[in-house]
Order: structure tokens, then C-alpha cells, then sequence
């Protein structure tokens, strides 16, 4: 996973850190970031963020050393809110282990149906911390899980809307490769009032469905790329009211930056490419995220 998001460099150098872009005159928030993956401190981060008019960040985990992290962090830092969960490829982990990193992680030993139960339970007393404002990243992912691993995934996350629901928090979605099988679960289980759609990834379509049923969509920086025409497609039909901006980073940072190190302070690059993208005033675009971003983790804008 990259670490050097906080690395400096020329504009030639993959590692380098992006510059600064002009700042927000709106203030908005990055609904969806990794900040134990970004070099320097969090206090750095913030700060560099908070420079460009990106104000409030939420802390997302992936497993539970991520998601305790997330807690302590946000308990820490007025400006983070923190959601908490085992990531759709950490649960086929738990259960089958990892013994030839398919995960891309470290070799893991197979702890079968009780390790994760112990791990569900983690995430359930996080989830009732008064700083934790979201339940994820959760879902379905068939990128990098095989047919082996989904009864594990689709069991995690049928527990997390559970764990989501009773705690009255957002559900957080992660969802790759996966669309009907996310839209079913949800319709089976019943989503909670809140939840959004991480790295929205479908098309203008899905947008629709997802509209209906008064789901978020974040928009990362790969709506900037060349070939996403179809979430440029899905943003353009997504009602206003219940888009939201992240980075996920240090990952998927917006053009002209691909391939570097991304970090909360880019959210301005997308904010604005999202903009033209609705056809709208930049200061109106970030208003609404902002608005949004608030009422999707319950947080006093």
C-alpha cells in the first residue's frame, strides 16, 4: 500500500506528493479516507487539508487494528469522525486465512467461523463509541475474492448492517465487482436509514436504483479519469442532495496526479471536475457536500 503521500518532489517524480491546489472558499469534507496509510502525522494531515478548505475528514477501517485506530484518532481530532469494520476481503481472511497473499497482505492462518465472530464482536463494541459515526468499510468485493470467499464476505456483511442498525450509524459500502449481490443483501437485510456508497463505482443506472432507495454516492478522484465515463454519467443523475466527495486515500488521486500519492488535501481537484461535471457553481457543489456529508455520519456541520 503506498506510504509516501506526504513525500515532495518534482512534478515528473510518481512519488511525489501533488501541490497544493487553490483553495475551497466553501469548506467541505472527505467522507472516506485512510490516514494510517499517508506518511507524516495526522496532525500534518489535517493541517494541510484544513489549509485548501477541507475541514472535516472521516477515518475509515479496514480491520481491527484500523478500525481501534480510526476510534482513537477521531476521539483525539474534533475535525475526524471514525467507522469501523472488517473490510469485505479481511473476512474470507479470518475464516480461510491467507497462505499465498491473494489479499496482497501478510500470510495469514485460517481461523475459521469463530475468529470471526471474536472479530465481529470487536467491531460492534467500537461501533457504539460516541466518535464513531460510520460502520464500515463493509460490503462485497469480487475483484480480489474468489468463489471461496464469498459466503464469508456476504456473512460479515450481513452483520455489519445489523451492527449499523442497532447502533443508529451510517453504513459504509464498499462495493467492487459486486452491484446486484450489494443492491440484494441490502434489500434482504433492510439498510439502515443512513448508507452510503464508498468509491461509488456504477453506473447511471445503479445511480437511479441507488436514488430510490435514498442511498449516498461518493464520488472519488476516478471520476477525473479518462476512461469512467460512466461515473461521470452516474454523478450527472445523482440527485444533488445525496452526493458526497472523498479521496480514499492514499489511493485513486484525481488527474492530472494519477498514480501518486493522494491525501484529503486533493479533494479540491475533484470537487472541481465534479462541478463541471454537474454543470454547476463550485461554491454551490461544495455547500451541498458539505450539507451532505454532515447529515450522511450525523455530525454538526
Amino acid at each position: 500500500m503506498p506510504s509516501n503521500a506526504g513525500q515532495s518532489g518534482s512534478r515528473g517524480d510518481k512519488n511525489a506528493a501533488p501541490p497544493l491546489p487553490a483553495p475551497l472558499r466553501v469548506p467541505v469534507a472527505d467522507s472516506h479516507t485512510h490516514l494510517d496509510m499517508q506518511s507524516g502525522t495526522v496532525e500534518e494531515g489535517l493541517a494541510k487539508a484544513a489549509s485548501v478548505g477541507v475541514t472535516t475528514v472521516v477515518q475509515v477501517g479496514c480491520d481491527i487494528s484500523g478500525s481501534r485506530w480510526a476510534a482513537e484518532i477521531a476521539k483525539a481530532h474534533e475535525s475526524v469522525h471514525a467507522a469501523v469494520a472488517l473490510h469485505p476481503n479481511e473476512a474470507p481472511r479470518i475464516v480461510h486465512g491467507d497462505p499465498d497473499g491473494w489479499s496482497r497482505q501478510a500470510a495469514r492462518e485460517p481461523g475459521g467461523q469463530g475468529a470471526l465472530d471474536e472479530a465481529l464482536a470487536e467491531i460492534d463494541r467500537l461501533a457504539a463509541l460516541p466518535h464513531v459515526r460510520g460502520v464500515g468499510e463493509t460490503g462485497l468485493d469480487y475483484f480480489r475474492t474468489g468463489p471461496e470467499g464469498k459466503d464469508a464476505q456476504e456473512r460479515s456483511f450481513r452483520a455489519h448492517i445489523e451492527i449499523a442498525k442497532r447502533h443508529g450509524k451510517a453504513l459504509v459500502i464498499h462495493d467492487r465487482e459486486a452491484h446486484a449481490d450489494v443492491l440484494r443483501v441490502l434489500a434482504e437485510e433492510g439498510a439502515p436509514e443512513r448508507t452510503v456508497f464508498h468509491c461509488y463505482s456504477g453506473d447511471a443506472e445503479m445511480a437511479r436504483i441507488c436514488a430510490r432507495e435514498g442511498y449516498f454516492m461518493s464520488f472519488a478522484g476516478n471520476v477525473t479519469f479518462k476512461n469512467a465515463q460512466d461515473l461521470r454519467d452516474a454523478l450527472a443523475v445523482a440527485p444533488l442532495e445525496l452526493v458526497l466527495v472523498e479521496t480514499d486515500a492514499p489511493f485513486l488521486t484525481p488527474a492530472p496526479y494519477r498514480g501518486r500519492p493522494n491525501a484529503p488535501y486533493l479533494v479540491p481537484v475533484t470537487v472541481r471536475a465534479m462541478a463541471a461535471v454537474r454543470g454547476i457553481d463550485e461554491d454551490a457543489l461544495a455547500t451541498a457536500l458539505n450539507a451532505n456529508t454532515a447529515r450522511a455520519f450525523d455530525y454538526q456541520a
